[in-house]
């Protein structure tokens, strides 16, 4: 039976890890190298790294903090924000990143997603979706959620699986920060159309909410930031209520 992932965030900001509600209102939470540092020894099953403002800003993702943080961890560490070409890809992997993630790129050219597939491997290809409610869908955003685009998100996740993605981040953007639960309906929509995994991402609050998205939905895990991050649960406190429950995790 394959085990359910737990996967911390670190959303970076000015070289600093930070975490808001819905995208906004980001307030200062630590040294990303020591929160990885934490992680690490707290038996995480991978760390995601989000560099949040470098596609905003048209400038790449922070290749020397990538490089300290992954000196420091021995799990697996996902990279994103800023990637425009393949040579940011070869970059970051070259800096300790097992596996990119791709957002803005990945919308405005798609074909990335392909030859990013090819060259690397799907397994390295994570392609990020930011999702928020339209009335009966979900639209996708880009920049860090600033902007919207015409694409609906349950079809652009079947498109970039089809593209040779190995795995969605899916995050609400509806529930972000908000610690009411995951998107479930969002969540349920996307893994019934997609044979990759997908990462559930976007309102975990209680320890609860990640045995709903584990169960309710076909997501594979679970990201998390702020319970983490400001010591309401710890990774395997998380882990231990999932066991319990009758949830394979690795502990």
């Amino acid at each position: 039976m394959l085990t359910k992932r737990i996967i911390p965030c670190l959303d970076i900001k000015e070289g600093r890890v930070v975490k808001g509600i819905k995208f906004l209102g980001l307030r200062d939470a630590g040294d990303p190298v020591e929160i990885a540092r934490y992680y690490d020894q707290a038996q995480a099953d991978e760390l995601v790294f989000l560099d949040i403002t470098a596609s905003f800003e048209k400038r790449k993702t922070l290749i020397e903090l990538v490089e300290k943080i992954a000196k420091n961890i021995f799990m697996p560490f996902t990279v994103g924000g800023g990637i425009a070409a393949l040579t940011d890809i070869r970059d970051l992997l070259n800096a300790g990143a097992e596996k990119v993630s791709i957002n803005t790129a990945a919308v405005k050219f798609p074909e990335i997603i392909s030859e990013a597939s090819a060259k690397f491997g799907s397994q390295c290809i994570v392609v990020a979706i930011d999702a928020k409610r339209q009335q009966d869908s979900w639209g996708v955003y880009i920049n860090g959620g600033r902007t919207p685009v015409d694409l609906d998100a349950i079809e652009w996740a079947k498109e970039a699986a089809e593209l040779g993605a190995g795995e969605i981040l899916l995050t609400s953007m509806d529930y972000d920060g908000t610690k009411d639960g995951y998107d479930l309906e969002l969540t349920r929509s996307v893994t019934a159309n997609v044979n990759i995994p997908v990462i559930a991402s976007g309102g975990a609050g209680r320890l609860e909410h990640f045995y709903d998205v584990l169960t309710k939905t076909g997501a594979s895990a679970c990201l998390a930031a702020s319970i983490f991050h400001y010591g309401e649960y710890t990774i395997a406190e998380a882990k231990e209520y999932l066991k319990s429950r009758g949830i394979a995790v690795r502990l």
